[in-house]
């Protein structure tokens, strides 16, 4: 059991689903972070619950930020849009010497937080995005694939899990339709169409038709590996692909504010997080390909818990590794911070086993 770190240490956006399930599991680890966020009434409610000190401030500026962060040395940041709440919070922390985690899956929010590199390696801060289900055991099995084939030029990975998804995740999702797919060839992020790539795979539990999808690891995957072309996939139906298919059509009303505000206006009232019960139910199965250019390919599986149950300990795990260890400051991915071994040493990972 990880006792409290010396170094004082932040959640912000401790009120939101994930925030509040890291903010618990800490308390029940002895630890004592201070509790962050916008909404004065839920951080403090949830403060007065679990006995820990709060700030409330929100991120209108680096200075501000800076500011809250006196006597910080790591913030967890868990309230998204990431491609709103990044950048001010990583500027900030920049400036008042915390590490910076976060718990985003967005390409774009990973390629932003990487051009501070310079930076935060002055400043002796770590920057490490992606510190939950998205990316780890996928970062993971990226890194272990990369060791066992290090000449490979392909890189493909995938999950499947049947878990629900949380309002902000959901809220994300909803964000990025009108940016369609990515993926990353010869080492150059590329834009593409919305399931503009299907095949069948084996997870983990038999072959299912899979869907090209723009996840975290089309940024994180070659920052980890160096692999020049990555593409990530999950499973899906024939359905489930036309209905990508058309947010290629409709995929530009999704940018309208309105649009927007409508639809997150719907997920506040009818999505709720899964429960505990609902998350012990719902493994997730994890899978890796990597190819050389002889042809040679490796395939990598593991087995872990559901993504919400994996961020709050793979949350925690690299938190506790930044604050305890003499890592150099900069750009990072939780595979580079603490190996490939790293998803297996969480509650309910397995190994990663290698073909």
């Amino acid at each position: 059991m990880m006792q409290q770190a010396v170094s004082p240490w932040m959640i912000y956006g401790a009120n939101g689903y994930t925030g509040e399930l890291i903010a618990r599991e800490a308390v029940a680890r002895g630890l004592a972070p201070i509790l962050a966020g916008r909404s004065r009434d839920k951080v403090e409610r949830l403060a007065r619950e679990l006995g820990l000190p709060h700030r409330v401030f929100d991120l209108n500026s680096p200075a501000q930020v800076a500011a809250q962060l006196d006597g910080v040395r790591a913030v967890l940041l868990t309230a998204g849009p990431f491609s709103a709440t990044s950048q001010p919070m990583v500027q900030g922390c920049i400036q008042a010497g915390a590490h910076y985690l976060d718990i985003t899956g967005e390409i774009d929010v990973f390629e932003q937080v990487a051009l501070n590199h310079a930076a935060a390696r002055r400043a002796g801060v770590v920057l490490c995005p992606g510190v939950g289900f998205d990316v780890i055991p996928t970062d993971c099995v990226a890194a272990a694939l990369q060791r066992a084939l290090p000449d490979a030029v392909e890189l493909r990975l995938g999950f499947d899990t049947t878990v629900s998804l949380s309002p902000g995740t959901i809220k994300t999702t909803l964000e990025s339709v009108p940016q369609g797919g990515r993926v990353r060839r010869a080492g150059q992020l590329q834009r593409v169409p919305l399931a503009h790539e299907l095949r069948r795979i084996d997870f983990g539990r038999g072959e299912r038709l899979a869907v090209a999808v723009p996840w975290g690891d089309v940024s994180t995957a070659y920052h980890s590996t160096g692999i020049p072309d990555v593409t990530v996939f999950v499973p899906t139906t024939r359905l489930g692909a036309w209905g990508m298919k058309l947010g290629n059509v409709f995929g530009p009303l999704f940018k309208l504010q309105a649009v927007q505000r409508a639809l997150g206006g719907l997920v506040d009232l009818f999505v709720k997080g899964p429960d505990e019960a609902a998350r012990a139910d719902m493994p997730a199965y994890v899978w890796g390909e990597a190819v050389n250019a002889q042809g040679q390919r490796r395939t990598a599986r593991v087995k872990t818990v559901n993504g919400y149950s994996l961020t709050v300990p793979g949350a925690l795990a690299v938190l506790h590794h930044v604050l305890t260890h003499d890592v150099p400051g900069g750009f990072s991915t939780p595979s580079r911070l603490m190996g490939p071994e790293l998803v297996s040493q969480l509650p309910g990972g397995g190994p990663i086993t290698i073909v």
